[in-house]
């Protein structure tokens, strides 16, 4: 049984105080809330206190990013036993910013991916269209491509533990939304393509979130949905109202 997964992916937003004000306020809801596994991605100068704040309770640490060499001089980099370093237990790869303003290609995010596991972290791997590839038709040419180079080389033991967030590219941050149709025929072409890349008990044990502008009031719908599995939720994570209302609606989903 797939556990559902809400994470807020908290970008370059937060001071210090800020960070650990939003999760002491996260808390409550989190803990209420145990058919719902929660986590949190605070840039990275801030994980070492987030994970001070967190410690006991219900909410998983996170990064947003991370390189695939253990160590060396790669200026501005940070390693996979560095997040883990400091308690992380999720990273995010392969984020469409990642992809289209910092220009990460496939092989990148592949070798972040086994990088990740090599170290002890599941890694949350992003995948999604662009508007005009959705437009095209290409939206599944686009998400099988994602998807297949960003687990070559992984075996199944490793395959099943990840997290794949699909992301339409023309809903994150825009207002708009993936209808819960159009979310849910992705998710089962996602799932269908994992399992003829492993097998269907590897492909069925895969969670698969949603993510493009979710909101308290969209989250029902969405989690509602077979084979939605959770959010990755942007903008609407920095507020502990509007993210502790995304965590009960996806619990009422659950229930």
């Amino acid at each position: 049984m797939r556990k559902m997964f809400i994470c807020g992916n908290w970008k370059m937003n937060t001071t210090a105080a800020e960070a650990v004000r939003l999760l002491d306020g996260l808390k409550p809801a989190a803990a209420a809330a145990p058919a719902v596994e929660v986590g949190a991605c605070p840039p990275f100068v801030y994980l070492a206190g987030a994970s001070a704040a967190l410690k006991g309770s219900a909410i998983a640490l996170g990064a947003q990013n991370m390189y695939f060499e253990a160590s060396g001089a790669f200026t501005g980099e940070i390693s996979a036993s560095m997040l883990t370093d400091v308690g992380c237990k999720y990273v995010i790869l392969g984020h469409s910013e990642r992809r289209h303003v910092f220009g990460e290609g496939d092989e990148l995010i592949n070798k972040k991916v086994r990088a990740a596991f090599a170290a002890g972290l599941i890694p949350i791997l992003c995948v999604g269209e662009l508007l005009e590839e959705r437009e095209s038709g290409n939206t599944e040419a686009v998400v099988k491509r994602h998807v297949t180079e960003g687990l070559r080389g992984l075996a199944a033991s490793d395959a099943a533990r990840i997290v794949i967030a699909y992301e339409p590219v023309w809903a994150i941050g825009t207002g708009k939304t993936a209808t819960p149709e159009q979310a849910n025929d992705v998710h089962v072409f996602i799932r269908g393509l994992l399992a003829e890349l492993y097998d269907v008990e590897t492909a069925s044990a895969i969670r698969i979130q949603y993510g493009g502008s979710v909101k308290p009031d969209n989250t029902f719908d969405l989690m509602s949905l077979p084979e939605v599995d959770g959010a990755l939720v942007g903008g609407a994570s920095l507020k502990v109202d509007s993210f502790s209302q995304i965590i009960k609606e996806a619990a009422r989903a659950c229930s």
